[in-house]
């Protein structure tokens, strides 16, 4: 009996203690990536494995399939440091072959900051307007004075962005890694921020 049951407890806290380390980010599992965002194709698809599916249930991320939207994160600036609320961010985009796209701010606690700027998420019909094929942002815990899109890092600590691509004209891993997605390069700092790989 209590052979069965030690033998139980192990099996119950092995499985729960792998399936909170990898929901929980301690073991990265990114197998495609673009610049320094990073993504998982089985995301959204039949094929995503049950440790996937535990990381999307805990962080709550709503997956429509891929064909519908492609998720790509990242957690660094271009130089592979860690995003941080005390450092101002030039943002560098351009046109992408989608139908529709969006990147949002999250917190550490894969939640919105909590801040009343109203300005935890940019889009492509804010950002790119036509006939423009390029443009810039600002992501800072303060407005801007220069034009672009504003992603207000307030509240935000140790922060990562997600890009949502909307109806995607391919998801074949050569075309999304091919992908040319916006830069966020750190203009300035009131901390340093720690170096970090891409989500």
């Amino acid at each position: 009996m209590w052979r069965w049951l030690i033998c139980g407890v192990l099996g119950l806290g092995l499985g729960v203690g792998s399936a909170l380390a990898v929901s929980g980010g301690l073991f990265s599992d990114a197998k495609l990536v673009s610049g320094r965002w990073s993504t998982d194709p089985t995301v959204g698809a039949s094929a995503a494995n049950p440790w996937l599916r535990a990381t999307i249930a805990r962080v709550g991320l709503l997956a429509l399939t891929k064909e519908e939207t492609v998720y790509f994160n990242r957690d660094v600036d271009e130089d592979g440091a860690k995003l941080v609320e005390g450092c101002t961010y030039a943002l560098e985009g351009e046109a992408i072959p989608t139908r529709w796209w969006s990147i949002t701010i999250y917190g550490a606690n894969q939640m919105l900051p909590i801040n009343t700027d109203g300005a935890s998420s940019i889009d492509a019909t804010r950002a790119l307007v036509a006939p423009a094929t390029t443009w810039t942002g600002t992501l800072s815990a303060t407005r801007p004075t220069t034009p672009g899109p504003w992603l207000s890092s307030k509240g935000g600590g140790t922060f990562s962005l997600t890009i949502r691509l909307y109806n995607p004209q391919s998801v074949e891993k050569a075309a999304l890694q091919a992908l040319k997605l916006p830069r966020v390069k750190k203009i300035s700092c009131t901390q340093t921020p720690t170096s970090g790989g891409a989500n």
